[in-house]
């Protein structure tokens, strides 16, 4: 068996993004078809193969962020491409965590893998692979340390989080998914409007300190807000999986994302409370009034027991939501309502939205 570091010599994530943002990940991920054509199996449903095509399109959108993430918060090496690093935002985002750089930095390598691994076994099964590029028309951060020339497919300047899973994954009589139907209150109501920066989008953003340190809590909040998206999807979508060696795709995938969830979760407790001298707004203390108690407490970080499928039933510690009924267009419109798509145009929202209606419209077969 090849180790992982024979496996990088012989594909470099560096060579495939070296010609990153020209060659694109659809095309990358068609060049080792030859080599595992043959251990392919004979084909794919239409609805596996419209799942894994929404879930590669995803993991590439997702990619492209942490890249961003990656060039200027991450460990800076040839594993995962990125720029030369910002130091000041490196520093603000290790008040959060001292081995934040180390986990951006895998998290953006997990996702590279995702989606060329799922693009590779669409191709080899006789589906065609997902490529985003000619998407990539948005302007990235201009601040020391981005890649200043790469153009995007999601941005992280003019963000709205939604961080009401935070007291949805303490609440325990509470669920989103049908027959509750249960809302859930925000934890930093600063971040829930409006429209802010997870990155310095020049150096000015670097000064004053308490600036950049909310946009670095603004960072810890959205990691874990992606995350826990990823870690509803994989089991939402799974249950409409036909084929046993696909649904083993997906619950092998899906428990990454909750890896990552809770490795953030854990993470965005440990944000600073302070006032953003720029702008006025604060960042809480989830452990003091008006906050605080369990819904807000911030060393809880695993799944509070909740209720699930009928109060009949005991609570359970659970992945909430995993309401299978429109999943894959609920995932679009969380992403697009927090503005990560800001400034793509209308084909883009019309093909990812079809990716998304195909998904949702796979059915499980024999």
């Amino acid at each position: 068996m090849e180790t992982k570091h024979a496996l990088r010599r012989r594909v470099s994530r560096r060579t495939f993004l070296g010609a990153s943002l020209a060659v694109g990940a659809g095309a990358w991920g068609t060049t080792l078809i030859p080599e595992i054509s043959a251990q392919a199996s004979t084909g794919l449903t239409d609805g596996d193969a419209a799942i894994l095509r929404f879930l590669a399109a995803l993991e590439i959108l997702e990619t492209d962020f942490w890249q961003q993430y990656n060039e200027l918060g991450g460990v800076q090496d040839s594993e995962v491409p990125g720029g030369a690093g910002n130091k000041p935002y490196t520093k603000a985002l290790a008040q959060l965590d001292a081995d934040m750089a180390q986990y951006i930095h895998d998290n953006t390598e997990d996702e590279f893998t995702h989606f060329d691994f799922i693009n590779h076994y669409l191709t080899a099964n006789g589906s065609s692979a997902i490529n985003l590029d000619r998407f990539r028309t948005l302007p990235g951060s201009q601040a020391t340390g981005a890649d200043k020339t790469a153009l995007r497919l999601t941005n992280l300047m003019q963000l709205t989080v939604d961080t009401s899973w935070w007291t949805r994954y303490r609440s325990r009589t509470k669920n989103p998914d049908p027959p509750f139907d249960d809302a859930f209150p925000v934890a930093v109501p600063s971040i829930a409007t409006g429209q802010h920066p997870a990155i310095p989008r020049t150096d000015r953003d670097l000064t004053p300190q308490n600036h950049l340190q909310f946009i670095a809590n603004t960072a810890g909040f959205h990691f874990a807000t992606i995350e826990q998206g990823g870690s509803s999807l994989y089991p939402s979508l799974a249950q409409r999986v036909t084929s046993v060696e696909v649904l083993r795709i997906l619950v092998s995938i899906g428990p990454t994302e909750t890896m990552h969830f809770q490795t953030w979760a854990d993470k965005a407790g440990n944000a600073p409370a302070i006032t953003d001298p720029t702008t006025g707004l604060s960042f809480p203390d989830l452990n003091k009034p008006p906050f605080g108690g369990e819904d807000f407490q911030t060393n809880l970080i695993m799944p509070e027991p909740t209720v699930f499928l009928d109060r009949k039933f005991p609570i359970v510690s659970i992945i909430r939501p995993t309401e299978t009924t429109g999943a894959a267009t609920g995932a679009v419109k969380f992403l697009t309502d927090m503005g990560l798509f800001r400034g793509q145009s209308a084909e883009f929202f019309a093909t990812l939205g079809d990716l998304a209606t195909k998904a949702d419209a796979a059915k499980r077969g024999v």
